[in-house]
């Protein structure tokens, strides 16, 4: 059976394939960037029509009353908790994924006074690195980095906190979250986890394996556009011990009180910093609760299948690329990550026909498995597109090594 009649006897059987036509996907594109920025989903246009030309247009600053604008972080990040197993009160929709690093590892130091260093790994995701750096850079930090293997030994009692990215961006390597977040615990550490590549594409049971801080970003499987609002998590245990750092007027606890001296709001609030962006939050929330409906669970299946299918695909056409994603699908997210010295011009071929991954430097082709819109028919065309890129040599078409300033 060829892999074109497999995938259709896949999609006939697949319970989501209802959902790829609630979002928009172009004519002709296989869309296999959706680890970097998620479809759009249909309703939100509609959405963002109504907050603008309604409730903006129309009801001006009335709004932040009668329309909730107010309360938009707030309840945005209720509607993530769930996603990755937290309480509604414990999750924020807010800032950037960056911002909300700083000030959660800002707020780690401040709460294990006498220590001062922030463990991670070489080659975790630079914002977070870049973060450590910064804080270090004001003598608040020492940044230590330890291989994947070797970061439990490397909790030393020096540690404040442990800051790891859950699937690893290039690679997609998942860490084994439970044994971590325990081993840092038992060292006297807190634990700060990066979601960005996992939330709505991979189980996470924050609570369930007691982790202290996380942060995750709202434009990848959450779908909800470009640089959309992050958001984080605080375990709500420590939530009257926290102070970050960035005491903007939202993090308030009234902050139409107007009053000079800063006093944290309550709670998961205080993490707030400036106005909440109303625009980037509605369409956020359109994203996180059409990946609610589908279920994480059922997402995370089927993104398994679908990855696994890719690879048998490529055996079918005799392709033999080094995968450097786990071969074990339950240790990875949702995403293939292939080393090739042409992996730049081979993704580009691929983008011209259509295709669409992307590049990680110096030498990865990454194709995410978004499971919410992609179909197994999709799955076996690129794997066909990608075998004849590489035998008919299209990768070395010199316009397909230019650089362009996003890879």
């Amino acid at each position: 059976m060829t892999p074109e009649a497999r995938a259709a006897e896949f999609d006939a059987a697949d319970p989501l394939s209802a959902y790829r036509d609630r979002f928009t996907l172009p004519e002709g594109v296989i869309y296999l960037d959706g680890n970097s920025l998620g479809a759009l989903p249909k309703a939100t246009p509609e959405v963002l029509r109504r907050v603008v030309e309604r409730e903006w247009g129309e009801g001006l600053i009335r709004s932040w009353n009668d329309a909730g604008w107010f309360a938009m972080a707030g309840r945005v990040g209720a509607k993530i908790a769930p996603l990755i197993g937290a309480a509604p009160d414990e999750v924020i929709a807010c800032d950037s994924t960056s911002v909300n690093l700083f000030k959660l590892i800002a707020a780690a130091l401040a709460m294990r006074p006498g220590r001062k260093v922030i463990l991670s790994e070489p080659g975790n995701f630079p914002t977070d690195l870049y973060m450590i750096a910064g804080l270090e850079a004001q003598g608040l930090a020492t940044r230590r980095l330890a291989e994947r293997e070797a970061l439990a030994d490397a909790l030393g009692d020096d540690v404040a906190l442990l800051l790891l990215t859950h699937v690893h961006y290039k690679t997609g390597a998942m860490h084994d979250m439970a044994a971590l977040t325990r081993a840092a615990h038992e060292a006297g550490a807190l634990v700060l986890w990066d979601l960005s590549h996992s939330t709505g594409a991979v189980p996470v049971d924050l609570n369930g394996v007691g982790a202290d801080f996380a942060v995750g970003c709202g434009y990848k499987y959450l779908c909800g556009g470009p640089g959309a609002p992050a958001f984080a998590f605080v375990a709500a245990r420590h939530q009257a011990e926290l102070r970050q750092p960035l005491t903007g007027w939202f993090g308030h606890a009234a902050p139409f009180a107007f009053s000079d001296d800063y006093a944290p709001a309550p709670g998961i609030e205080q993490l707030q910093c400036g106005t909440p962006p109303v625009l980037g939050l509605a369409a956020l929330e359109v994203g996180v609760e059409l990946i609610a409906e589908i279920g994480v669970g059922r997402l995370h299946q089927k993104s398994q299948a679908l990855s696994q299918f890719f690879l048998a695909c490529l055996a079918d056409h005799g392709v033999a690329l080094d995968c450097v994603s786990p071969a074990d699908s339950s240790a990875r997210g949702s995403q293939l990550s292939f080393r090739h010295t042409e992996a730049y011009a081979i993704c580009q071929a691929l983008i011209a026909r259509g295709v669409i991954g992307d590049f990680r430097d110096p030498d990865v082709l990454r194709l995410g498995f978004a499971p919410a819109y992609l179909s197994f028919a999709d799955i076996a065309a690129a794997a066909r597109h990608l075998a004849e890129v590489l035998a008919n040599g299209e990768w070395q078409n010199a316009v397909f090594r230019q650089r362009a300033a996003v890879t």
